[in-house]
């Protein structure tokens, strides 16, 4: 074959750190924007980006020639920056490390869009604890709960204990 040819689609998450309602719905789509911009440098095609206060998803139509895990570095790397440099976020915004990435056929792609669309209306009835371990088991990914994202509620964490510049 003389040239590749391929069909990859990926749902990303990956979530504030320790789970903080950091991201304010004053400044979410200029969030989002950024993240389109440096997925699409990368060469990549977003197909759908949404979120709540303390995570996000997008969608990507994925070449081959992407390292995936290089492309979210990138995007968390980037997307901190902007937010801190320009205190979009009343604390110090960070992250949380690791992410979870789901590979889905073309005929689910309208659904996948819809679901990632309609995360704030989701989120009324589901956790994203629930969610995430929901979107685990649905794709038949093995986990282990202790190394599921850090939960505020599991290290007892609130904004005063946190502390400031952190």
């Amino acid at each position: 074959m003389s040239d590749t040819f391929s069909q990859i689609h990926i749902q990303v998450v990956f979530a504030v750190k320790y789970r903080q309602s950091l991201i304010s719905s004053v400044w979410e789509e200029r969030l989002y924007q950024y993240i389109t911009g440096t997925i699409q440098k990368s060469g990549q095609k977003l197909l759908a980006i949404g979120g709540v206060q303390d995570h996000i998803h997008f969608l990507i139509g994925m070449r081959p020639t992407c390292c995936l895990s290089d492309l979210v570095r990138d995007i968390k790397k980037s997307s901190t920056e902007l937010i801190n440099s320009n205190k979009l976020a009343k604390h110090h915004f960070q992250w949380q490390a690791g992410f979870g990435a789901f590979c889905y056929e073309k005929t689910s792609i309208d659904r996948i869009v819809n679901y990632i669309w309609n995360q704030k209306e989701h989120h009324k009835n589901q956790s994203f604890k629930e969610e995430y371990r929901l979107l685990l088991r649905e794709n038949e990914v093995e986990f282990k709960e202790e190394y599921l994202f850090d939960w505020i509620s599991d290290h007892k964490i609130t904004l005063s204990t946190i502390p400031p510049g952190v």
